[in-house]
């Protein structure tokens, strides 16, 4: 195998991607790049599982509490971000090790992207209110008749993403997939994923993960964050997993055992989703599979990476 200027290790949520990576450190020198939609955001720790200040501090971690929960992040600015800390991580004479779930980001990365059209906030202020009128799925229905390869990687609920898809076709009469598998210069990479031979395995760590959040303070959590005043529900921050069903039962104004009973069987519903929506990402991508569920793991990511590791 061809040596790679950066390793991705990937895979779905809670298939043990961050502790394979921190016990690689004590073998590897490496610095860490998340690839995690949701851990650019300051002030959500528990519903995102972000690693811990000892953990951070053993190890170094980049990419992680950037902006306010008020703020986006797009995928162009990981690959930017990301690039420059690839260069420097390989300066120090260290591994780059990107991490996470967010496989949009690692297919940026890897394949480039066409510029796409920047962001008009009056027809997306029409698409809100046309979905307001007809409901997010039916403008999901539109999507996947005009682009069924972006309509297939989103649930019909994700408001942000359908919207976006459908405000880049109608500005520039490309489909979002177009711009997607237009690629530029490809950096070489090697991907490592995580996946579990068992769903069923991967539903149990996925309820033990929530429960321990919930265990942690994922609801006082959210209720700092809607105690600030300036953030709503249909912001990228609030859309994260656990933290838009924590919000919604809020709402909807649940306490106690009930609110948190809602919260759990929600949560790791729209947690399943993710994950399932993550090994369909998978699937497109060229990557050498370690089975996360069966046993030697940490072993066979090793010896993955002695084979592609930058000299």
């Amino acid at each position: 195998m061809t040596q790679s200027r950066w390793i991705g290790l990937a895979g779905p949520t809670a298939s043990g991607k961050s502790a394979i990576a921190l016990a690689l450190a004590e073998h590897v020198p490496l610095e860490i790049i998340s690839v995690d939609s949701a851990l650019v955001y300051r002030g959500m720790d528990i519903g995102t599982a972000k690693p811990s200040a000892a953990e951070r501090a053993a190890v170094p971690h980049h990419l992680i509490d950037l902006i306010d929960p008020l703020e986006a992040y797009s995928a162009a600015q990981f690959a930017a971000d990301a690039t420059r800390l690839i260069d420097e991580i390989r300066g120090r004479g260290r591994l780059p090790l990107l991490v996470g779930g967010t496989m949009l980001y690692l297919k940026i990365l890897s394949d480039g992207l066409d510029a796409l059209p920047a962001a008009d906030p009056a027809l997306r202020a029409a698409l809100e209110a046309e979905a307001f009128a007809r409901g997010w799925p039916a403008l999901h229905a539109e999507l996947a008749h005009i682009d069924p390869a972006s309509a297939a990687r989103l649930p019909p609920t994700d408001a942000q993403r359908i919207g976006r898809a459908l405000e880049v076709f109608r500005t520039s009469g490309r489909t979002l997939s177009s711009f997607h598998t237009a690629p530029r210069a490809v950096q070489p990479a090697a991907l490592i994923t995580l996946e579990p031979a068992s769903r069923a395995w991967l539903h149990e760590r996925i309820a033990a993960r929530f429960d321990t959040m919930l265990a942690q303070g994922l609801l006082d959590e959210v209720r700092e964050l809607r105690a600030r005043g300036d953030l709503h529900a249909g912001l990228p921050s609030m859309r994260c997993v656990g933290y838009r069903q924590a919000w919604a039962a809020l709402d909807e104004g649940l306490v106690g055992e009930a609110l948190r009973a809602a919260v759990r069987e929600r949560g790791i519903a729209a947690t399943r989703q993710l994950a399932k929506r993550q090994l369909t990402w998978l699937r497109g991508m060229q990557r050498q599979v370690v089975t996360c569920d069966g046993d030697n793991m940490l072993a066979k990511v090793t010896a993955l990476i002695a084979q592609w590791r930058p000299q």
